[in-house]
C-alpha cells in the first residue's frame, strides 16, 4: 500500500511562516472559519488560548496549513505547526523548489526581498542550485 504524507515545519510563528512560504510558492494559505472557531470555544470543545489573531482573524495557534493552488492531488500539503523554542541546527530535510519554465535567479532575488538569507550556489553536471533559508532558517534550494 502506498502512503500520502505532508510536510511539517515546527515554528515559534507558523502564520507568518505560512504565508512567507505560500507567497514564495505561489501556493494559498488554507482558510480558517472564524465562525467554526468561535462555535467550537462557545461550545466548550476548544479554549479561547488556543487561538490568536494573525491578520485581523482568529485562527488557532496550534498552526498554519498551506496547500498547491491545484489540490493535494497535485502536490503535499505543508503545515507550519507552532512550537515554542527557535530553530537551532541545520535541516534534515529541505524542500528544493523548482522552477520550471520561470527564471530561478529572478525567484531567489524575491525570496532574498522577502527575508530569505543566502547561503550558497551549487551546480553538479547540468544540475545548478542557490541555496537559501526562509526568515526562521529552515533550508530550501531554488533551481530549474
Amino acid at each position: 500500500m502506498a502512503y500520502t504524507f505532508q510536510v511539517t515545519f515546527d515554528s515559534p510563528a507558523p502564520h507568518a511562516l505560512a504565508d512567507w512560504w505560500a507567497d514564495a510558492l505561489g501556493w494559498e494559505v488554507e482558510p480558517i472559519d472564524e465562525k467554526f472557531v468561535r462555535g467550537l470555544i462557545e461550545a466548550g470543545h476548544a479554549r479561547e488560548e488556543d487561538t490568536t489573531t494573525h491578520r485581523g482573524t482568529l485562527v488557532w495557534k496550534a498552526g498554519a496549513g498551506i496547500r498547491h493552488p491545484e489540490g493535494l492531488e497535485r502536490a503535499p500539503r505543508i503545515l507550519f505547526q507552532f512550537v515554542q523554542e527557535p530553530k537551532t541546527v541545520k535541516n534534515r530535510l529541505h524542500l528544493d523548489v523548482r522552477t520550471g519554465e520561470d527564471d530561478p535567479k529572478a525567484l531567489v532575488e524575491r525570496l532574498l526581498a522577502k527575508g530569505a538569507t543566502f547561503l550558497h550556489e551549487a551546480s553538479q553536471g547540468p544540475s545548478a542550485w542557490t541555496t537559501l533559508t526562509d526568515p526562521e532558517g529552515n533550508e530550501l534550494c531554488v533551481s530549474h
